[in-house]
């Protein structure tokens, strides 16, 4: 039964409304709204089924992401897996935000897998602004492609903007001339990048500067300067190799304190003007990592019978990689003649790691083949130190 309800107009006139009518209106309205939404909600549920909410990620948070991972990478394979995930993966990963932090272990390529893929990702790296990427490729290139303008302008490239290693890298070019005669040697230039170099912090860099310092090499001879230099360098050493988790076992047992039995033994200097390394007062201090790109130099000319090239030698220092780009270049041991360095610090370096057992001076060759040749201990004694040109 319908109930009619008496309503009045702005003119008073008394008109009859369905209230039954309305009423139904309304809810059929709040049925059909309630109706749309169901229907986009279902709509939306079945669309959500068939795509990744992935995708639904903006791409500045995804860049982020990348950003870290690619500076936190430990090998190549952890960054280029990435690229292989998918097709938008792919393309952030190589945008010029993320490739300018990437770590130098994320395109440590090793030589056996050298292509022109690794030569154009260590390029598209270069050209994002990674310091790491323009220093490695500049060593390939001005060593291992021979490619000398190109490696030194990438190197200096990363210089300009406090590279260390670069910096380091360029004083030894400068120091032998590298890629040019004897006669483009610049021992002040050498010296000043390897100032600006251990300024940075860069220990090989303080023991180079160190020993030009003490010999007067390029610089006004300061002894005392050069052994503050040195006993820097060998601190930095210490603390770098007491920092990794590695050494936490050693540090317990305190076995890297521990007294050799040759201890005092070939540690003199001369002129007493040196400073001895950690492991010359009987410290077991292990090797520091290589770089990269020396590992890259390493590994392509032991792949090639260790020979950049006809009567061409490599640096002794089994940590550098470097090659002579003429012949004598390098400087060899004044003691033994069989060794030969790029630098006073690969010469400290190997001496403390190998050639100090193996350093034998050379008229002690000739006194075991019956030859009447005088053994010079002297001279031995302090091997470490001396260098003559080649």
């Amino acid at each position: 039964m319908r109930t009619r309800k008496r309503v009045c107009n702005q003119d008073g006139v008394g008109i009859f409304s369905d209230a039954g009518t309305a009423s139904g209106k309304r809810s059929r309205r709040r049925r059909t709204v309630d109706g749309e939404a169901e229907a986009r909600f279902s709509a939306g549920k079945r669309q959500r089924r068939g795509i990744d909410m992935f995708d639904s990620l903006p791409d500045d948070l995804v860049l982020c992401i990348l950003s870290k991972l690619s500076a936190s990478a430990g090998c190549p394979s952890d960054f280029m897996n990435v690229l292989l995930t998918c097709k938008r993966l792919k393309g952030l990963a190589l945008n010029s935000q993320v490739l300018s932090v990437a770590s130098s272990k994320a395109f440590a390529v090793k030589a056996e897998n050298w292509c022109d893929s690794a030569h154009r990702f260590l390029k598209v790296c270069a050209d994002s602004g990674n310091l790491e990427a323009s220093y490695t490729l500049g060593m390939i290139r001005f060593y291992c492609l021979e490619n000398r303008g190109s490696g030194a302008s990438l190197m200096a490239k990363a210089a300009i903007a406090s590279h260390a290693p670069a910096l380091y890298s360029l004083a030894v070019v400068q120091f032998n001339g590298s890629g040019g005669s004897k006669d483009d040697k610049d021992l002040k230039a050498g010296v000043a990048l390897c100032a600006r170099a251990a300024f940075l912090g860069h220990i090989d860099a303080m023991r180079e500067l160190g020993h030009c310092l003490q010999d007067g090499y390029g610089i006004r001879q300061n002894i005392a300067e050069g052994r503050r230099f040195l006993v820097q360098a060998n601190a930095r050493e210490l603390a770098a190799v007491l920092s990794t988790s590695t050494t936490a076992a050693v540090l317990c047992s305190r076995a890297w304190l521990a007294w050799g039995q040759n201890s005092g033994t070939n540690h003199r200097h001369v002129g007493g003007a040196g400073c001895p390394l950690l492991s010359d007062f009987g410290c077991n201090v292990p090797a520091p990592e290589a770089h990269p790109a020396n590992r890259f130099l390493a590994e392509w000319f032991a792949a090639r019978d260790c020979s950049p090239g006809p009567g061409l030698r490599l640096c002794s220092h089994v940590g550098c990689g470097r090659p002579e780009s003429r012949r004598h270049e390098f400087r060899r041991c004044s003691v033994c003649g069989t060794v030969n360095y790029c630098s006073r610090a690969c010469q400290a370096l190997d001496w403390k790691l190998r050639h100090k057992s193996e350093c034998v001076p050379a008229e002690r060759w000739v006194n075991e083949d019956g030859g009447e040749g005088r053994e010079n201990n002297g001279a031995a004694d302090g091997g470490r130190d001396m260098m003559e040109e080649s």
